[in-house]
């Protein structure tokens, strides 16, 4: 089984992030998905931190399938460098490595459940 910090190692033009960055708001739109190659990302709920992302997870899922406003804000902690992913991209990796598509949909549970918990 192919890990997903492994097909985000390999993707073609990664976005380095500083500590500090917003890589999107909450409430704006969006059409990418991120992975996290190295670094932290936060995610946040207005001031309360939902979850940090470590290597190897994704965030941002909801973009790719749903024309909503994002629901979440996602904030660098430290240096990162993501994996950019668009609905192109997302196809593709879902046609060539199927463990994704499961890997994101757990992430994706999960991120909803902890977000109901709030």
């Amino acid at each position: 089984m192919t890990s997903i910090g492994a097909v985000f190692a390999n993707a073609k033009e990664p976005r380095e992030v500083a500590a500090g960055d917003t890589i999107f708001a909450e409430g704006e739109t969006g059409h990418e998905m991120f992975g996290v190659i190295s670094g932290a990302v936060e995610l946040r709920k207005g001031d309360h931190t939902v979850r940090v992302l470590e290597p190897g997870e994704t965030f941002g899922e909801m973009a790719i399938v749903s024309d909503a406003p994002r629901s979440l804000s996602a904030i660098a902690t430290e240096s990162s460098q993501l994996a950019v992913i668009d609905e192109r991209t997302f196809l593709f990796l879902v046609h060539e490595t199927p463990m994704f598509a499961i890997q994101v949909m757990r992430s994706l549970a999960e991120r909803v459940r902890e977000h109901d918990a709030l």
